[in-house]
């Protein structure tokens, strides 16, 4: 099975070259697309020299600051063209543990999307305020109530998707662009009728570098989730749809 890893960045130098030299280090086969969006600190020349050294890393830059929903977005649609089987999400700065990639590549053969989850047993979070825990533990519970997914970590951003899965989604349609992003898209293929597994994690804050958290990002988190139910209600279970 191939798989492609999406790292989006921005101002993650103190991590890039580590985490994909840890991650090549692992001999999975994995390939690794860094989607840079013109990081002032200069990750994107970092991830440049590391597509030089290592065939199996690629590069994609983009102009500016333009969200993780979008750098996602581009990355999957390059995965996708590349001819990848699956496609991984996973952030630059450590809190998603590489240890856990055999796991998901395991996995994903009997799945159409495994998110690594905080909220199942086994699941957990390393380091973080209790102020930082209640606010990604209300938000999950607010996204189960609002649209009834039954999803217990439906924000968590590691994850991995067959591409069937992806094929199957409308993205033109996805509004969220922050970490709303990943409860909107989990929301359509639930609609869609895909299997979703939920992987124990253990999710660790990062170490260095700066948290991409801010208020606009959990605005649109308040205002975009209660319209999904609305928004989606044309989406049957694809099986329902070729019967």
């Amino acid at each position: 099975m191939s798989v492609m890893i999406i790292i989006p960045t921005y101002n993650e130098k103190e991590n890039i070259d580590r985490l994909i030299r840890m991650i090549l280090g692992m001999e999975t086969g994995v390939r690794i697309l860094v989607v840079d969006d013109n990081s002032p600190d200069g990750t994107g020349e970092i991830a440049d020299r590391l597509s030089e050294e290592f065939d199996e890393v690629g590069v994609l830059h983009r102009e500016s600051k333009l969200g993780l929903g979008s750098a996602y977005i581009e990355g999957f649609s390059h995965a996708l063209d590349a001819g990848m089987d699956a496609i991984m999400e996973m952030d630059a700065d450590f809190s998603h543990d590489p240890r856990y990639i055999p796991m998901f590549l395991s996995s994903i053969k009997e799945h159409d999307l495994v998110i690594g989850s905080r909220y199942v047993p086994g699941g957990g979070i390393q380091n973080w305020s209790i102020y930082r825990e209640l606010l990604s533990l209300g938000a999950n519970v607010y996204a189960r109530v609002l649209t009834g997914m039954q999803i217990k970590d439906a924000t968590g951003g590691y994850r991995c998707w067959r591409r069937e899965a992806l094929e199957a989604v409308d993205f033109s349609r996805i509004e969220a662009n922050g970490y709303a992003f990943q409860v909107e898209l989990a929301y359509v293929v639930w609609r869609l009728g895909f299997d979703i597994l939920e992987l124990p994690i253990i999710f660790t804050d990062r170490r260095v570098g700066k948290s991409k958290m801010n208020y606009k990002i959990m605005w649109e988190g308040v205002t975009v989730v209660p319209r999904l139910k609305r928004k989606y209600k044309d989406l049957k279970p694809i099986t329902e749809e070729t019967d």
